[in-house]
């Protein structure tokens, strides 16, 4: 399959612009090349299982996978369209300095490598995967993520939701 059929797919879902408008549905645009690259290759083998993702990724060879991780990460992240509660920015701020979020995400919250761009993802898909990372639900996912999200409550991850999609 062509390259541009290819991206249309993700489209429909990602976004046109590989930024979602889709509930629960992340944005791609502007995520890290290596980090798009490790997701597609880790839902590929099955270790990374999401549902929706499966018969899209099953038959992707290595020189698709690069040339859509490239694609979508050359891909400006625009703010999200979703509303963004302002005393909740201010929590998650104070929540994030507390973790210290941009240690591994950097201080513009942009990713790298394989650390994931939070700026101006999905506030539904963030506080979502949040949780999944503190309840340890989120299969095949680096679990690094767990430790610093534990113990804190659902609201203090929707805090943290919504001060990462403002940035």
């Amino acid at each position: 399959m062509p390259l541009n059929e290819r991206i249309q797919m993700c489209a429909a879902c990602h976004g046109e612009d590989g930024n979602s408008k889709m509930e629960n549905i992340p944005s791609i645009a502007g995520q890290p090349a290596f980090f798009i690259l490790n997701q597609l290759v880790l839902m590929r083998e099955n270790i990374r299982q999401v549902e929706a993702m499966a018969p899209i990724v099953k038959d992707l060879k290595d020189d698709d996978i690069n040339a859509l991780a490239e694609h979508f990460s050359k891909l400006p992240p625009k703010q999200t369209d979703e509303p963004v509660d302002q005393a909740l920015v201010q929590r998650g701020t104070a929540l994030a300095a507390q973790k210290r979020c941009g240690s591994c995400h950097l201080p513009t919250l942009a990713g790298e490598q394989q650390i994931p761009r939070l700026a101006k993802q999905r506030v539904d898909y963030l506080a979502k995967a949040l949780k999944e990372f503190r309840d340890s639900t989120r299969q095949g996912a680096d679990m690094i993520m767990s430790g610093p999200v534990s113990g804190l409550s659902d609201a203090e991850l929707t805090a943290l939701a919504h001060y990462a999609a403002s940035r």
